[in-house]
């Protein structure tokens, strides 16, 4: 475990180029279908981080190097439809929001979606996957969420084993080999945890809606 690595809620102010150089390095693939090229892409990604839908690992210096987005409230990390629209503009838009569409998870009650996790290439193997999940599952915890749901894809082996390792299990596989050319993969599996509640925990109401 890399000692000098700290674990923190949200994006950090002038961090959001790098969050979206993370995020696109590891979900580029899936992505660049609807938000490509590469370059664009990433600039659409800095411009519209949700900060309070993500928890962050800083390295020295204060660098990201590892970033975990979550879904709650009717937001999650990047940009919604409309950034779309605005950015992409209306024709360029709607084909990219269908594809986008079937990357959409939509947190049922009592549920926080992960919007899976970017470590920097140069501190994988250090750990920083298991702290990020564990502060994941601490800011659900604190917002009264009963478990924790995410996806993840075939073409991930890596990822799928982090999750099985912090108590996920696997749920429904849907198979989608009309994705494998265009994304990247041909099936994703669904994965819950559940979230054992703190004494006292949990806020009225909707408490992640409470962030806006």
């Amino acid at each position: 475990m890399d000692t000098a690595i700290t674990i923190t809620r949200g994006v950090p102010r002038g961090a959001e180029e790098r969050v979206a150089e993370l995020y696109w390095e590891a979900f580029g693939r899936k992505l660049g279908a609807a938000l490509g090229p590469a370059a664009r892409g990433r600039a659409f990604l800095a411009r519209h981080l949700r900060h309070d839908r993500a928890v962050t690992a800083l390295g020295p210096g204060g660098l990201v190097v590892g970033v975990a987005g979550y879904q709650a409230g009717g937001r999650g990390l990047t940009g919604g439809a409309g950034d779309v629209l605005s950015d992409y503009g209306v024709l360029r838009g709607l084909p990219r929001l269908a594809l986008l569409a079937l990357l959409e998870r939509t947190p049922r009650p009592g549920e926080l979606v992960m919007d899976g996790i970017a470590v920097d290439p140069a501190h994988r193997g250090a750990g920083i996957g298991s702290l990020l999940l564990a502060e994941i599952a601490a800011v659900a915890a604190d917002h009264g969420c009963s478990r924790i749901r995410l996806d993840v894809i075939d073409a991930n082996p890596r990822a799928r084993a982090l999750y099985e390792r912090h108590g996920f299990t696997a749920g429904h596989t849907e198979r989608t080999p009309y994705l494998r050319g265009l994304m990247g993969f041909g099936a994703v599996t669904t994965m819950h945890r559940a979230v054992p509640a703190r004494p006292g925990g949990g806020a009225s109401g909707d408490p992640l809606e409470q962030q806006r």
